[in-house]
């Protein structure tokens, strides 16, 4: 397990996307690894439960993309992080970064900061 450095807990921050999900941001960590930093923005999206009105993650990665460049990419340079990689994170409840939660739907997208932009990446 990799040490990562919060940045940003309360209070929490709400951000629209395409969907018109619920969207507020979490937390940020800074997760310095051997060979790469993830800058991780951890979204919680209550509309993600399963259930029958449960978005979808095609959707829900649209949002991704859209959070990535209109609140991750300005956040990094107002704080002047320095990364490698952005990874967006939405989870239908709290949980805690690193902690197993069988309950919880979350789902992640990681994304290269390319000239302004977000670029898709793979894990």
């Amino acid at each position: 397990m990799c040490a990562a450095m919060l940045l940003l807990a309360s209070p929490l921050a709400a951000a629209e996307v395409p969907s018109g999900q619920e969207v507020v941001l979490h937390e940020v960590l800074v997760d310095a690894q051997e060979t790469v930093t993830w800058l991780r923005f951890r979204f919680l999206t209550p509309q993600i439960a399963a259930g029958a009105t449960q978005v979808s993650f095609d959707v829900a990665g649209q949002d991704m993309l859209h959070l990535c460049e209109t609140v991750a990419l300005p956040y990094i340079d107002e704080y002047t992080l320095s990364g490698d990689k952005v990874v967006i994170s939405f989870m239908d409840r709290i949980t805690e970064f690193g902690q197993p939660d069988p309950d919880a739907v979350q789902y992640f997208e990681s994304f290269r900061p390319e000239n302004g932009v977000c670029m898709w990446d793979e894990f």
